[in-house]
Order: structure tokens, then sequence, then C-alpha cells
């Protein structure tokens, strides 16, 4: 039976197991890399709770971006020394993407730190954000912000993987469509977790 996901669902089925590994064969590549090494960045699972059911909010990057032009991704970035902590960066970040106030983010858990090959440890914070939001898109960063069905998001039949081999490594990519939207790369890979993490 697929699960209906609200609110109170999901915060119960969050809670109810520690946060997932990332896919082992999504990680071979970054043995390499020295975990002291990495720098602190952070992003926001915005669920945004419409009447009609749970969305998860997502931005598509800018084309003239130098690192990942025209990639969709979760609203966040790089730890500031203002921040404080880690989820005030993922709240900062979202704002000044997507104009979505801090007033309207609860956040309600974590995920594991995230290594990535640009040698970044993102940490995915999750959050409910009001429906009532206007998005104010910050152009230099972002092309567009929108929202998938939470059911589709946690359907594991709608993400497809592919094994590549890179320097005689095995290396998995993970993907999804949804309308014109191709999601895919470390966005992809947070979402594996949360899926296996989240019963459908």
């Amino acid at each position: 039976m697929v699960i209906k996901y609200d609110r109170q669902t999901l915060i119960q089925n969050y809670q109810l197991k520690n946060p997932v590994a990332y896919h082992g064969e999504t990680l071979k590549r970054l043995g390499h890399v020295n975990p002291q090494a990495l720098r602190k960045a952070a992003v926001l699972i915005g669920f945004v709770e419409h009447p009609e059911g749970l969305k998860v909010l997502f931005t598509k990057r800018a084309a003239h971006l130098k690192h990942h032009p025209g990639q969709v991704s979760f609203p966040g970035g790089k730890f500031e020394l203002t921040d404080d902590t880690l989820v005030n960066t993922a709240l900062r970040e979202t704002e000044e993407e997507t104009g979505i106030e801090r007033h309207l983010i609860e956040v309600f858990g974590q995920m594991n730190p995230l290594p990535t090959i640009s040698q970044f440890a993102v940490t995915p914070y999750l959050a409910f954000i009001k429906p009532n939001y206007l998005s104010k898109i910050d152009q230099n960063e972002v092309e567009e912000v929108f929202e998938v069905p939470i059911e589709v998001v946690l359907d594991p039949r709608q993400l497809h993987s592919h094994l590549f081999e890179i320097n005689q490594q095995k290396h998995r990519v993970f993907g999804l469509n949804y309308g014109k939207h191709f999601i895919w790369g470390v966005t992809a890979q947070i979402i594996q977790s949360l899926q296996h993490h989240l019963p459908h």
C-alpha cells in the first residue's frame, strides 16, 4: 500500500529510524578525498504544505553559472561564518535564491552530510514550507523555482540509475525525470537516501 504523506505522517516516518547512508557506488570515486579537507555546505529539502498534498521544492540553477549550470538542485550553498550553524546556511541560501522568508519555513530534521567531488560536505535539512510563499528568485543564481509532488520524489520506481566506470572504478549515477526537468547528481543521491529512509 502506498503511503499518503501529510505533515504528521512525514514527521512520524522520519523519526522512526536514523538517517540512511548514501549509496556506496555513488561515493567510490571520492575515496581519495580527505574528509577533514571538505568545506561545509547545506541544502533545504522543503516540503510545501498545499491543501491537496505535500510538494517538494527545487531550483534550476542559472545557465551562466560556472559550476553545475542549468542543473536542478535543492536550494542551498556553502557555510559562512556569519551563519553560526549549518541550518542557518540552509535557511539563508533558500531565502537568497528563492525569496522564501525564514518565518515561512519550519525545519524538522536533517540527513547525514554527503561528500561531493567538488570537496564539500553537504548536509540536507528537512523542512515544511507554508504554501503562501512568494517566490522572488535571484536571477544571478537561479533560473526557476518549481515543485514536484512528494509521491513522485519518494517513489523508487521514478528513480533510475546507471553504472559507469571512471578511472577503473564503478560509479553509480541516479536520475529522476519530472516534466521538462531532469534531476540528477548530488540532488538525486540525496533523494535516493531519502527514499530508503521513508517508506513509500
